[in-house]
């Protein structure tokens, strides 16, 4: 086992924060159980990248932010037998220090001592029983009475249950709270969505399971719901009377590189938009709750999802990159089985069958292999009235949620001089350039600290998976064809905008074009 240290006390958020109350919201504090001291902090699968890459690098930086609960410890599981050092290169390798602060490294060594490791399997009694018996040993160390601790799954969904049924078995302590954090994906379609709810329900309340859809920790994704509610010129737009189209994209410049046998298995629309742009899609949509306390806000959600039939097949654009510009095409990758027909990008229409958003398209489009790295949400507004001006622009109202955060509206002015002509130009709040002291915390990070806090704001609820597997499982399964003949994904070259009948899939919808996208 490895020592234990005290970490230094939390420090106060920022002051221009801290004593101004305006702008705050009530129903956000206060509505959930918060964990202030005594807590153990589990990271299953710490050997494995996602822990290495996201999870570990998250907690320091609650950590060095001051965010963590008081003299938290850290223990690391996984079945890799490694010693403390091996452990903590692991958990500190993707911690970043590019200016070699001296106060970085202080914290990261604070960080090493608070944390500790424990080898062992994932379906033994025995492993659990020894992992709780390290946990007991820290606890014994705790003032007052009450233990809490939170169990992180950085898993693959092989392992899930098992892990999460030997924790309830060996390491739910009847000393305080248990919390549990859950990795997608939830399942590959509606019924082992249903059975992977039923068999986890067996062991573990809702209100203690936390399923993480990292993209509801962006802060341009939570950012949202201030921008429409707190701000009452949007409100008046918001709706099929004013609004055309809407985008939510997702476009990355590489491939599987080597990856492609885990891809294959789940392909785009269950990496990405099953999950994180309809999430995108359901907070943009929403209307207002009652209150931003988490059950409230979770509820219009599901009204949302509820309002969305399953996606047609006429409403759907799929592709599969091939080699170009030097670059192999997907079915090179080795990992890749030969002549698969899995998508390695896809554009699909969703349709929202209620008052406000009856007959707007809802355009989802991701993709592998592109031309740029980019997450955006471009709302275009439908055309002004006709009789004054001649070809003008469409307003947009864009939200780009990575890389570079902003928000920006296309709108139309006066050239200026004195030739009267309309030209479009951009009221843009670039995050970078406007708040140049700000730290936008990565997403882990804000989601773990909403778990410290027991705010389920911004996790999956059973029945938000539930109804979005309904909308999506039909057009999985005609893709894997399981009713007939699965479709070919049209081919696009490595570093392209994707296939070539994307710009008439789009104008299909009434988008009209104004800069690429």
């Amino acid at each position: 086992m490895l020592s234990c240290a005290a970490s230094s006390p939390p420090s106060p958020p920022p002051p221009d924060y801290a004593h101004n109350k305006a702008g705050t919201i009530p129903s956000m504090e206060g509505a959930h159980h918060e964990f202030k001291d005594n807590v153990i902090i589990v990271v299953f699968g710490a050997s494995g990248d996602l822990a290495k890459k996201k999870t570990f690098p998250a907690l320091f930086g609650l950590y060095k932010l001051g965010y963590m609960p008081e003299g938290v410890r850290i223990v690391g599981y996984a079945r890799t037998k490694m010693d403390e050092t091996e452990f903590h290169r692991r958990a500190t390798s993707y911690i970043k220090n590019p200016n070699e602060e001296e106060e970085i490294k202080t914290k990261v060594e604070e960080f090493k001592a608070m944390s500790t490791y424990v080898s062992g399997g994932y379906d033994d009694d025995a492993s659990f029983q020894n992992l709780e018996k390290h946990l007991q040993e820290i606890e014994a160390k705790f003032q007052g009475g009450e233990r809490n601790r939170i169990f992180y799954l950085a898993l693959p969904p092989s392992v899930f249950l098992p892990v999460a049924k030997g924790i309830k078995k060996n390491n739910y302590t009847p000393a305080g709270h248990n919390r549990i954090i859950v990795e997608k994906p939830f399942g590959k379609d509606l019924q082992s969505s249903r059975d992977l709810l039923s068999s986890l329900k067996q062991d573990w309340e809702e209100n203690e399971t936390f399923r993480i859809d990292h993209y509801l920790g962006k802060e341009m994704v939570k950012n949202i719901l201030v921008l429409r509610f707190a701000n009452k010129f949007y409100g008046s737009g918001w709706d099929k009377n004013s609004i055309s189209n809407v985008q939510i994209t997702f476009k990355e410049p590489f491939g599987t590189e080597g990856r492609g046998g885990y891809f294959d298995e789940f392909g785009i629309i269950r990496d990405i938009l099953q999950n994180h742009l309809l999430q995108v899609l359901t907070v943009l949509t929403m209307e207002r709750p009652v209150s931003f306390a988490p059950e409230d806000i979770r509820d219009e959600k599901v009204k949302v999802l509820r309002s969305i039939p399953p996606i047609e097949r006429s409403d759907t654009l799929l592709g599969q990159y091939v080699g170009a510009n030097g670059k192999p095409g997907y079915l090179e990758d080795d990992t890749v089985p030969r002549g698969s027909n899995c998508p390695t990008f896809a554009a699909v229409t969703l349709w929202i069958n209620n008052p406000r958003w009856e007959g707007v398209p809802f355009i989802l489009k991701a993709g592998k292999a592109l031309n740029e790295a980019k997450v955006e949400i471009r709302i275009q507004y439908k055309d002004v009235t006709q009789g004054i001006f001649k070809d003008i622009a469409r307003n947009e109202l864009v939200i780009r949620i990575q890389p570079s955060e902003a928000v920006y509206v296309k709108i139309n002015t006066k050239t200026p001089g004195l030739y009267t002509r309309a030209i479009p130009t951009e009221m843009d709040l670039t995050y970078k350039r406007r708040f140049t002291d700000a730290k936008i915390p990565e997403a882990y990070e804000a989601l773990i600290l909403d778990a410290i806090k027991g705010d389920h704001s911004n996790f999956v609820r059973d029945d938000e998976l539930d109804g979005a597997w309904k909308i999506f499982t039909p057009i999985l399964h005609w893709i894997e064809g399981r009713h007939g003949p699965a479709p070919r994904p049209h081919p696009y070259p490595y570093g392209s905008r994707g296939p070539k009948g994307l710009d008439d899939f789009l104008s299909k919808y009434g988008f009209k074009r104004g800069e690429p996208n």
